[in-house]
């Protein structure tokens, strides 16, 4: 007699889109009522946003799982505490992962799809064969991200590409081998990418309100990330070599660059973020590429990270959560490119935080880091357009050059009003380059606030004249600051003296404030300072900075959100297989025309961070400067805790993790590093998920055959 199991994964799941109606879903007894659904158009889409929806998306809280962060829970019985202590079982997984036991809910995604590719091609609702390739091609992209999501955790997993009918014998179930799994998602993105790239079909290009859905660059990046899992040690069985990886790798990487994918890289200004690493991550990739050409796949939406891995001055956060350790801050390179091993470093343990790789400061909150960035620009005044002026004639000499004449014994100009506050400054100054044959007697400024009203003036300093190009300079703090002045709407007059007939030309006018920045102070004492039991502070001295917009609150979150996959990962997925299969300097051609090297690939993502490029020759040592740039640049991407298992260096890596005490002397700082408890969680059987331990027991019973992973 054969045994059956009723329906081993989830039957019924909703989606994540509003467009999944109930009825969209299989029956209770696994049937499903093809003529409701798939001769029906919109049904039809509807089903398909329903297979959407059962990927996790990374978080930030898998840092504490590996060596990049020391959870401010870790003394909270049942939280972090059971992981480091090694407690965690088969049975209790799913309470302490950070993202629970996926098995089930990515099966249903994947049930889902199977459904839907059994049916399009039979179906008789309107749509085009353009249109239902496109959503087939669809279907197949995100099975086959739903079963790497699957590998990467779990290992060998059975495969289905079809439905399962209700009375399918599971004692003949199987699970399949890493690489035969990877050879079954290389087939379907490659099925995906047969169908035509245009706008009803499968796109390069992301359309209105198609933000999240499956496109071409997705499929090469699943392709690239699950090859390059394939071909290391811990999956490694010989079927997917390093040279395998590299031309699928180099293929994913020039289709995307020649398809305008590129790394972000635009400029902030100095109060939006420090560089454009810092810029790309509190940067919406929700734009049709606009402005975004990195993001490939966002998986998740906009975390608050002033609120759940804040600093405790935030108002209303509630936890310091993963907390960088001491060793991911030592990873981080001098801005010279040298280690801060390296003796011709320059790196000064006394004074740890200073020079170090731009990705640093953008990632994170150390003693003494600028909290706010309330930088206020040179030129806060542009010379021109004055909102108002009387007793002149202004003549326009050239585009930055304006000639001011007097005509009356109190010519005046009225300067736009403030936009940005700048109260709080230490140092208020009005400057500008100027000629004059007559030079200005008694020139005056008025600071007020609008329609001047109770305005404060202050005599300022002559201008002499000048046949050539002066500069002129005046310190307005004290009477700024007794003013009152400095508040957004407040304006400002400038005076030209008191009396007709004097001429002077004037460019580059402009007011600059200098206010005392907002630091954090993590030292002992200290706003910020590290606490071993109050989970409001840090338990290393650092707080996370990557995602977070100094702007967020309570009231306005403004912090981004971790992509599942970036254009920055498949430099770094050919830069590592590149390495393996041909050395780091070799020359490759990646197809479309583009040739690069192991060592070119990382140098792009360096240039971008501001950092020099890697030596040539570094031979063997390539593969440790290349995994420490993969650390430093997917930091806090969820990326390290499985690179350190594929990599099989866990029991390494993962060991202890260390903080920074800092004592405050006057005006110095003393450092002392201090050591974490040993953590339990690092032999081998740590490399992988267990499944659920109620699954393995169902499925021992039905095929004799224990799917529990080896130690749990």
């Amino acid at each position: 007699m054969k045994k059956y199991i009723f329906l081993f994964f989830a039957i019924v799941t909703s989606g994540l889109f509003t467009s999944c109606n109930d009825q969209l879903d299989l029956q209770n007894d696994g049937r499903i009522d093809a003529s409701s659904i798939f001769t029906d158009r919109y049904r039809t889409m509807g089903y398909l946003n329903a297979c959407y929806g059962y990927c996790s998306g990374p978080y930030i809280d898998r840092a504490s799982y590996c060596d990049e962060a020391e959870d401010c829970d870790d003394n909270i019985a049942g939280a972090r505490s059971g992981w480091y202590n090694g407690s965690v079982t088969a049975s209790n997984y799913a309470s302490y992962s950070q993202d629970g036991g996926p098995w089930t809910s990515l099966y249903a995604g994947i049930r889902k799809c199977n459904v839907f590719l059994a049916n399009i091609w039979n179906s008789t609702a309107y749509a085009t064969d353009e249109e239902k390739e496109g959503w087939a091609a669809q279907a197949h992209t995100l099975r086959a991200l739903y079963y790497l999501q699957l590998i990467k955790r779990y290992g060998d997993v059975p495969i289905y590409d079809k439905p399962l009918s209700v009375n399918y014998d599971y004692s003949k179930l199987t699970k399949a081998k890493f690489s035969a799994v990877v050879k079954f998602i290389l087939a379907d993105c490659d099925s995906a990418l047969t169908a035509p790239a245009t706008a009803s079909g499968f796109p390069w290009d992301i359309y209105i309100n198609q933000f999240g859905i499956m496109s071409r660059a997705i499929s090469y990046a699943i392709k690239s990330e699950a090859v390059t899992y394939a071909a290391s040690p811990l999956f490694s069985d010989g079927t997917y070599t390093w040279a395998d990886a590299t031309k699928i790798n180099g293929e994913a990487l020039s289709q995307c660059l020649n398809h305008n994918y590129s790394l972000f890289n635009v400029q902030p200004t100095k109060n939006a973020a420090q560089n454009p690493y810092a810029l790309y991550f509190i940067t919406s990739s929700n734009d049709q590429r606009s402005v975004d050409k990195e993001t490939i796949y966002q998986c998740g939406g906009t975390m608050a990270i002033w609120q759940n891995a804040g600093l405790p001055t935030n108002s209303g956060m509630s936890k310091s959560g993963p907390c960088p350790s001491q060793e991911l801050v030592d990873s981080y390179e001098m801005a010279n490119g040298k280690q801060i091993t390296d003796a011709a470093s320059g790196y000064d343990p006394t004074n740890p935080y200073v020079g170090r790789d731009p990705r640093f400061y953008a990632s994170i909150y150390y003693n003494g880091a600028v909290r706010i960035l309330n930088y206020v620009p040179d030129s806060t005044y542009a010379e021109s357009p004055t909102t108002s002026y009387s007793g002149l004639t202004i003549n326009t000499i050239s585009s930055d050059i304006n000639e001011y004449i007097t005509t009356n014994g109190d010519p005046h100009m009225n300067l736009p009003a403030l936009t940005t506050a700048i109260t709080g400054f230490t140092s208020l100054t009005l400057s500008f380059d100027y000629k004059s044959t007559t030079g200005i007697i008694d020139p005056q400024i008025f600071f007020g606030v609008p329609g001047f009203s109770a305005a404060k003036s202050v005599m300022i300093t002559p201008i002499p004249a000048s046949s050539g190009w002066s500069h002129y300079s005046v310190d307005l703090t004290s009477s700024a600051t007794s003013s009152g002045w400095g508040s957004v709407g407040n304006p400002l007059r400038f005076d030209l003296g008191g009396s007709s007939g004097k001429e002077i030309q004037i460019k580059n006018l402009g007011l600059r404030a200098i206010t005392p920045p907002t630091t954090v102070k993590t030292y002992i004492g200290g706003a910020e300072g590290l606490s071993l039991t109050d989970r409001t502070h840090t338990r290393t001295g650092y707080y996370v900075r990557k995602f977070n917009n100094y702007l967020s609150s309570k009231s306005s979150n403004a912090d981004g959100a971790i992509r599942l996959f970036r254009l920055g990962e498949l430099y770094l997925n050919f830069a590592e297989s590149a390495y393996q299969s041909n050395g780091p300097d070799v020359e490759l051609s990646l197809g479309s025309g583009i040739t690069m090297s192991a060592r070119d690939a990382v140098n792009v993502i360096r240039k971008r961070a501001g950092m020099p490029d890697l030596p040539t020759g570094l031979g063997d040592a390539f593969g440790a400067r290349y995994r420490n740039e993969r650390r430093i640049e997917l930091a806090f991407e969820s990326h390290r805790f499985f690179d350190v298992r594929r990599w099989k260096v866990l029991s390494t890596t993962d060991q202890y993790v260390s903080g920074m005490q800092i004592t405050k002397n006057g005006s110095t700082f003393s450092y002392s590093r201090f050591k974490f408890n040993d953590r339990n969680c690092i032999s081998d059987k740590w490399l992988l998920y267990p499944i659920d331990q109620s699954e393995v027991n169902k499925m021992t019973g039905y095929t004799g055959v224990n799917w529990q992973n080896s130690g749990w």
